[in-house]
């Protein structure tokens, strides 16, 4: 039994949400979602190297920017096949790179188009 409200799961026997005070359901019902397909990302670096990347990934994580690598697996298994690349949601894309701008990485190429 749930709380349609407060969505509280109780156990057989209540009929009644303690903190809502409203009759519960045998099931919640499902909730719609609208799902974004308008989010686009840009290339904001290139690296061979994934400590930079690391060091990279943390910062953007401690500031809350979305990113996602393409080419992070690749990375793993070999590395020197092909750079993986940072992407970044583009109405974050300048923050992301004033946050960057003076980080001192070894083998990483930074994109600072626009």
């Amino acid at each position: 039994m749930f709380c349609p409200n407060c969505k509280a799961e109780y156990r057989e026997g209540f009929t009644r949400c303690a903190d809502c005070q409203v009759d519960l359901v045998d099931k919640l019902p499902e909730e719609d979602f609208e799902l974004d397909t308008d989010i686009r990302f840009v290339e904001i670096l290139r690296t061979l190297n994934l400590v930079d990347l690391a060091f990279i990934k943390s910062i953007l994580d401690s500031e809350g920017i979305q990113y996602f690598i393409k080419g992070d697996i690749i990375q793993n298994i070999n590395p020197l096949v092909d750079p993986a690349v940072l992407m970044v949601r583009e109405e974050e894309a300048d923050r992301a790179r004033e946050l960057l701008k003076d980080v001192q990485l070894n083998y990483s190429r930074f994109n600072f188009k626009k």
